[in-house]
């Protein structure tokens, strides 16, 4: 039987379920799109944060007030597929699976809570 130092080492190697994730208002339709390392915990996070009125997305706090949890759906839309190294860091390919989520869906203004992307 492994000891829990071993147990620990095993955990914090293990790769989590990674992608893009959308908060839907059935309300008024709006979304949210975001990237997760972790999609397990990723509707915890956001409904925990709401639940405090703490969500740094003022828009989409304002309408889970306004409207309710009932009213907000919390949904995976695409994985990332894990890669063979361990030690790989998967952020660049999230932003980039994320962006493309964003150009598809325009998630912008009336359509949803995301806020476009500025030219630098």
């Amino acid at each position: 039987m492994p000891d829990r130092k071993e147990i620990i080492r095993q955990y914090k190697q293990k790769i989590l379920p990674m992608g893009i994730f959308q908060i839907r208002n059935l309300v008024n339709g709006k979304i949210l799109i975001g990237s997760s390392k972790n999609l397990q915990n990723f509707a915890n996070r956001h409904k925990f944060q709401l639940k405090l009125g703490s969500h740094k997305n003022k828009d989409l706090q304002d309408d889970y007030s306004k409207y309710g949890e009932a009213n907000f759906v919390f949904e995976i839309i695409d994985h990332l597929p894990a890669k063979e190294d361990p030690a790989c860091d998967y952020t660049k390919d999230l932003k980039v699976l994320e962006d493309l989520w964003l150009e598809k869906l325009q998630p912008f203004a009336g359509k949803g809570y995301n806020s476009p992307k500025t030219e630098k």
